[in-house]
């Protein structure tokens, strides 16, 4: 079978980043079906309290699937600078040993959440009314916690060697899997919450062995050999210092989504449904966002190991009209349609108005939105550990704090949870540009001394 990897340091940066982007979106969509599949048949076939269970354990999985995902990301910066460097033995090696710490602390951490489950979720603040649905799927998310982290790993690893169609084809087959487990288990045999959650999970474990199994038998960079098998403490040191700022940064961004899930909580259950609601919706608007920035962070990691700058400049600037375009369009289609997108989720008359109003708030901002994915995806490919951190304490600091005052102000009360969603998103991505001028001097600087230095040497 022939080698699916793609060199991204020569040709059209735009050509490239919408080719790597288009099979990824499918996939990201494809991977946002999961939750939505739960949401939807859980919504309408049990109704806004099941889907409200279901909705607060979003921010608690999000930070443990974050802090093992981070690790994941950071072996993949490695692997595609090394790419782009031609340096084919360090790919296989970091491969390698990416994949021991992923193996590793997606046990200990789904553990820990398996165990903590309850007290987690008495933390949050989640109404009694819902919270036996909401351990049970926590639980049944934490044993899958294994099986999302390796199955995100290789994926990972594919697209920083420029592969971004192999996973989508195990995920479209595994979205189907869970979409008729849900069925069937929801719907025919009435097995309620826990009916979903196993669905998703068998889902989720069906996706892993595909992906694995391919990778290792027909991508010739995942035919690792002794050699490549040998553990290397320098390239587990350079993953570590790359994955746990990105991995806190997650974190972070989990905290403060937690926290914004406890002011949802103090609101009662129905705002808790049409936050639920908004937020699978705002999922799938987040995919383009996502797509574009993972394929900008290969583009950049593999130019930037080729030490070829200009390009990464270049392939910034058109991913961030691309973006715009995008926002262009899905603005005015979620303010006008807003209702009938959310009635998709839930039946609920009180919960479609409410998420149809939340969506108008939060639309408004989806170009900071924007500029936060494609900032992010440049700064990564180079990889820049700091911007995860400095990225993370905004969200945190926006999170805990936007909430609480915008609620407090009695003409915004409960619509204060999703005007401090933009106001969070507008306060990250400013920060995020910032950070990306610094970045662009720093790149330009480290250009001209490189070319200085290759002239000295010509004449000599």
């Amino acid at each position: 079978m022939a080698d699916t990897s793609k060199n991204m340091t020569e040709g059209s940066p735009v050509k490239l980043i919408i080719l790597f982007s288009i099979p990824m979106l499918i996939g990201n969509v494809f991977q946002q079906a999961y939750n939505i599949a739960d949401s939807v048949i859980v919504g309408q076939f049990l109704g806004a309290e099941a889907l409200a269970s279901i909705g607060a354990t979003s921010s608690l999985t999000f930070f443990f699937f974050a802090i093992c995902n981070g690790f994941g990301s950071g072996g993949g910066i490695i692997v595609s600078q090394s790419f782009g460097k031609g340096d084919i033995n360090q790919v296989k090696n970091c491969i390698a040993n990416t994949g021991y710490i992923m193996v590793i602390l997606p046990f200990v951490i789904g553990t820990l959440a398996f165990i903590c489950a309850p007290a987690f979720l008495r933390l949050l603040g989640t109404p009694e009314e819902i919270i036996h649905d909401a351990v049970v799927y926590t639980r049944l998310m934490s044993v899958g916690l294994f099986f999302v982290s390796i199955y995100n790993y290789v994926s990972s690893m594919m697209r920083a060697l420029g592969d971004s169609t192999t996973p989508l084809f195990f995920l479209i087959f595994s979205c189907f899997l869970n979409v008729g487990l849900d069925v069937l288990w929801v719907f025919v045999f009435k097995m309620g919450i826990f009916g979903a959650g196993l669905a998703t999970l068998i889902s989720q474990f069906v996706s892993n062995i595909l992906c694995l199994g391919y990778a290792v038998l027909f991508n010739p960079y995942f035919k690792l050999t002794k050699k490549d098998l040998a553990f290397n403490t320098k390239v587990i040191a350079q993953t570590v210092k790359l994955g746990l700022p990105l991995s806190l940064q997650f974190a972070m961004i989990a905290i403060s989504c937690m926290a914004l899930q406890r002011v949802v909580n103090n609101f009662g259950p129905l705002a808790v449904a049409a936050f639920t609601a908004t937020g699978r919706i705002e999922q799938v608007i987040h995919q383009p966002y996502q797509t574009l920035a993972a394929a900008l962070s290969t583009f950049s990691g593999q130019n930037y190991g080729a030490k070829k700058y200009d390009r990464v400049i270049t392939g910034y600037h058109k991913t961030m009209i691309m973006m715009a375009i995008f926002t262009a369009v899905m603005v005015p289609i979620i303010q006008i349609f807003g209702a009938q997108i959310t009635a998709i989720f839930v039946s609920d008359a009180e919960v479609i108005s409410m998420g149809a109003t939340a969506l108008r708030i939060t639309s408004i901002f989806y170009i900071m939105l924007g500029i936060i994915y494609v900032v992010r995806g440049v700064l990564n490919g180079l990889g820049d550990a700091f911007f995860a951190l400095l990225n993370g304490v905004v969200e945190v600091i926006g999170r805990f704090t936007a909430p609480i005052l915008l609620t407090m102000i009695p003409f915004i009360g409960v619509w204060g949870i999703w005007w401090s969603v933009g106001v969070v998103w507008s306060l990250a991505g400013i920060t995020a540009w910032f950070r990306y001028l610094y970045k662009k001097r720093k790149l330009y600087s480290t250009a001209e001394i490189s070319s200085t230095t290759e002239v000295k040497t010509e004449h000599n």
